[in-house]
């Protein structure tokens, strides 16, 4: 054999062996089921079920094992005690965003959601938080532009004429025209078709990435960059929605008063124009297309989804409804609009809403997270920058927190008087300092819409309430319900 060739193929086999012989270290991570080189443990998960797949996985290897997505390492966290220590007890250690290609590659690390630049995160979640309280988050000014969307909600469903119809597209516009009205200062009318090409594009994005596609996707970023399939939409949707929202900054910027904001997109304009010769600022263009289209985008379509989701199983369980609209006629009546405060005489119906988000459990992955330094979790040692999935799943049905933790039953938010009560676990959009920036708004919004459309309808199923399933459609990154039609028929 020729020397040159025989020390090639010697180089090679030695190579070969230091990469398997590191990826197959595990470097003190805690155990779990034995990855293939490259392949990771794919064939451990079920096509499009990553979910279930962790969760009999943590049955196996108990509450904090490790699973290769392709070559990438991942620790999953189940169970309400292990979740909260990386949320809440020791959040600092974790506050770092894990890897999610599907997102990443489109954004480039701005924004504040999906960035893992620290700082950048804390600059634009402070600005932000204190942005959004300014512009109504948490106050009576909110409360009243989503009372007024409601009543717009309810004149466009009653124009249906009690007939079949996808809920969503009516639903998702009202969410959609709150936070409008928050980001960009102006609504849309029902009708328009801007609003129909902005919502078809999120739903779409948030049903790809939740789907085996984007699964697979963020699993083998860089090999299915080159394969064709649904997964190389997700980009085309999200710089459609970027050149939407660019087009939205631009129009704030032409009419801009910087001595009288009128929304999110003005404010940060202002703080780039205070910046702008500070060249470490955080507070540019990039971060500002980034992060109106991050919160844009969470905000309309967490709120929208849990409200699809509600009615399908409220159709299921008629006997809820009718306790509902017995508490709303007692304590609101058939004229006046809801209230927040309506909420604290509304023992059943808080507890309604509050199983509802415990029971579609939106995000069941939670968003991943990374350690920022070598920790300690549950006796193992996991180094900086290893990835977490705090599967938020496991603490919505922790059976040592609720008693019927698989089914849906507003008892698990009633004490044995009736009376509303609590739970920790309950976290259905994550917890601690990088939580989800609108949570109050998401209560605020799914009380007032959800009881507003009960006020004034009773539901009706076009198939037999056994034929309903309330399982998921589509279960990742989100769960989605499967498609379903409704007739909202007037009290």
């Amino acid at each position: 054999m020729d020397l040159t060739l025989l020390l090639t193929l010697s180089l090679s086999c030695l190579i070969l062996y230091l990469s398997l012989k590191r990826f197959w270290t595990r470097e003190n991570l805690p155990p779990g089921p034995t990855p293939l080189p490259l392949l990771g443990n794919v064939l451990k998960i079920g096509r499009g079920d990553i979910v279930n797949s962790l969760m009999k996985l943590s049955e196996e290897y108990g509450n904090v094992f490790t699973i290769y997505l392709g070559s990438r390492p991942v620790v999953v966290v189940t169970g309400y005690k292990l979740v909260r220590e990386i949320y809440i007890d020791n959040g600092d250690d974790y506050l770092n965003r894990g890897e999610m290609p599907s997102w990443t590659s489109f954004f480039k690390n701005y924004g504040i959601i999906f960035t893992g630049d620290i700082k950048r995160w804390r600059e634009l979640r402070r600005f932000s938080v204190s942005c959004l309280r300014d512009f109504g988050f948490g106050k009576r000014s909110i409360e009243v532009r989503i009372q007024e969307e409601s009543c717009c909600l309810v004149t466009g469903l009653k124009k249906t004429q009690e007939s079949f119809i996808d809920p969503r597209q009516y639903l998702s516009r009202a969410v959609c025209n709150i936070i409008f009205s928050i980001m960009f200062g102006t609504r849309h009318e029902y009708e328009d078709k801007d609003i129909d090409t902005v919502l078809s594009c999120i739903y779409e994005a948030f049903v790809i990435i939740s789907s085996a596609w984007g699964q697979v996707y963020d699993m083998f970023p860089k090999m299915m960059r080159f394969i064709p399939g649904r997964h190389q939409k997700i980009y085309q949707l999200l710089k459609k929605l970027n050149n939407y929202v660019d087009n939205r900054v631009q129009m704030n910027l032409k009419t801009l008063d910087s001595n009288n904001p009128r929304d999110y997109v003005d404010a940060f304009l202002i703080k780039m124009e205070k910046e702008k010769s500070n060249l470490q600022s955080e507070f540019n263009m990039e971060n500002l297309l980034a992060t109106t289209l991050q919160i844009f985008f969470a905000g309309v379509e967490t709120t929208a989804t849990t409200l699809t989701y509600s009615f399908l199983v409220l159709l299921k369980y008629p006997d809820v409804i009718a306790k509902v609209h017995e508490e709303i006629d007692h304590v609101i009546g058939r004229n006046r609009c809801p209230t927040t405060q309506d909420r604290n005489y509304m023992p059943y119906t808080e507890a309604m809403i509050h199983e509802m988000q415990r029971f579609t459990d939106l995000i069941p992955m939670g968003a991943p997270r990374k350690t920022l330094k070598e920790v300690k979790l549950n006796g193992y040692t996991l180094p900086k920058d290893t990835n977490i999935y705090p599967m938020l799943t496991s603490v919505l049905k922790d059976p040592t927190c609720f008693k019927y933790p698989t089914e849906f039953n507003p008892e698990n938010f009633l004490n044995e008087k009736g009376e509303f009560q609590k739970n920790n676990a309950f976290m259905p959009l994550s917890a601690g300092k990088r939580s989800c920036l609108g949570e109050s708004l998401v209560r605020m919004e799914l009380f007032l819409l959800l009881i507003t459309i009960l006020q004034n309808f009773n539901l009706k199923s076009p198939v037999p309430l056994e034929e309903l399933d309330v399982m998921p459609n589509v279960s990742g990154l989100g769960n989605l319900p499967k498609p379903y039609k409704i007739a909202f028929i007037p009290r």
